[in-house]
């Protein structure tokens, strides 16, 4: 069985770091820097999930989740923010831009892969 692809977009090369290894005997990890990347990979390697942080240079997680769902050839991918930005309000305004899963920062490993085992279980 092939293994799922997972996009993590994050400015942070400690953070790609860290979740590539709690990530990587399960799933295949790709990186993007920023959000632009993010979006230019989704749309190149059509990964199975993104992890998305919020805030990056060039373009947000916002905006590039927006325009990650607002793709047809990529609007099925579902995006998990993955963010240090904890308040009700930002996690609302991701939904709304079309998030399906939202973790703060820190967050254990267990708790990515349960969300991350969630999402694509509703996924056929």
């Amino acid at each position: 069985m092939d293994k799922k692809r997972i996009l993590i977009a994050d400015d942070e090369p400690g953070i790609r770091l860290a979740v590539t290894r709690m990530l990587d005997k399960d799933y295949v990890v790709l990186e993007a820097s920023n959000g632009e990347e993010a979006v230019q990979m989704a749309e190149r390697e059509r990964p199975d999930v993104i992890l998305m942080d919020l805030m990056m240079p060039s373009m947000d997680g916002y905006t590039a989740c927006s325009l990650i769902k607002a793709d047809q050839g990529t609007n099925m991918i579902p995006v998990i923010i993955l963010t240090g930005i904890g308040h009700e309000f930002n996690k609302k305004f991701a939904m709304e831009m079309g998030a399906d899963g939202y973790i703060t920062k820190p967050f254990t490993t267990q708790a990515l892969a349960n969300v991350i085992a969630s999402i694509l279980a509703e996924r056929p």
